[in-house]
C-alpha cells in the first residue's frame, strides 16, 4: 500500500493506527492554537522518513478519490510537512490515472526574481478541480488565506478542502470549524478520519499488541469533546 492509494472502506481504520505508530497523533496534556488543553494532538509534521510520508500520502489519496474523485489539483498550504503530504498524495493518485494529478503550494513571500510569484509546481489552470489538502482545521485562518490566495493568484475558485483529522470542535461560533469554513465558502470539506472515529479504533484495536486508548483515556477525550464540541451540528 505504500505510495499507493489506500483502497477499500477500512483506509480509516488502517490510518488510525498508522497515525499512532509514526508519532503523527500522541496523548497526554496540549495546549492547542486556540487555548484549549487538549488530551490528543495530531500534527503531520511528525512525517520524518521517506515510507511514512508516502504512507500518509497515500490515506490522503484514498480520501480524496472517496470525496473528490474530480480534483485534478492539490493545494498545500505553506509550511510544515503537509506541502510534501500534498505532493506524495498527487503522486499516490496519478499512479492510477490517465492524467496525472498536479501539486502546488506557496511561498510565505513573494518572489521577485525568477520565476516569481507566490505559488510554486504546476499553476492552477482554468478547469482544474483544486482541492486545499491540510491537516487539521484549527481557526481557520490559513485556509481562509489560502482560498483568497488562489483567487488572487490564479482566478481559481477551490472545490474542496481536505484534512488528516476533522477534530469536531467549536470554531468561533456554535459549528465546528470545518462547518464554519464550508459555510462561508460555499466549499465541500472531508477528513480522512475523525477524532471520534479515531478514538473509537484504537479503544477496540490494539496497535503492536498495545492498548493505545484506555478506558481512563476515552474517558477524557470524550469529556473533551462533550465541551468543545458544536452545539449545533
Amino acid at each position: 500500500m505504500i505510495g499507493r492509494v489506500a483502497r477499500g472502506p477500512d483506509y480509516r481504520e488502517r490510518f488510525a493506527r498508522f497515525a499512532v505508530r509514526a508519532g503523527l497523533l500522541r496523548f497526554g496534556r496540549f495546549t492547542t492554537k486556540s487555548g484549549r488543553s487538549s488530551p490528543y494532538f495530531f500534527n503531520t509534521g511528525g512525517c520524518a522518513d521517506g515510507a511514512a510520508l508516502s504512507e500518509l500520502g497515500g490515506y490522503y489519496a484514498a480520501a480524496i478519490a472517496d470525496r473528490f474523485p474530480d480534483a485534478t489539483l492539490l493545494f498545500g498550504p505553506a509550511y510544515k510537512g503537509i506541502t510534501l503530504a500534498a505532493a506524495a498524495a498527487a503522486m499516490a493518485l496519478s499512479r492510477d490515472r490517465a492524467q496525472p494529478v498536479g501539486f502546488c503550494f506557496d511561498r510565505k513571500e513573494r518572489k521577485d526574481h525568477g520565476e516569481g510569484g507566490l505559488l510554486v509546481g504546476r499553476l492552477p489552470a482554468a478547469g482544474d478541480r483544486v482541492v486545499i489538502v491540510d491537516d487539521v482545521v484549527t481557526d481557520g485562518a490559513s485556509k481562509r488565506h489560502a482560498m483568497e490566495l488562489l483567487q488572487q493568484e490564479a482566478g481559481i475558485r477551490p472545490s474542496g478542502l481536505l484534512v488528516a483529522v476533522d477534530r469536531q470542535e467549536r470554531g468561533a461560533g456554535d459549528r465546528s470549524a470545518l462547518q464554519e469554513l464550508s459555510g462561508e465558502f460555499d466549499l465541500p470539506t472531508a477528513a480522512i478520519a475523525t477524532i471520534g472515529q479515531i478514538v473509537d479504533v484504537l479503544s477496540r484495536q490494539p496497535v503492536d499488541g498495545r492498548t493505545v486508548i484506555d478506558e481512563e483515556l476515552r474517558g477524557r477525550i470524550e469529556a473533551y469533546l462533550q465541551k468543545y464540541a458544536p452545539r449545533v451540528r
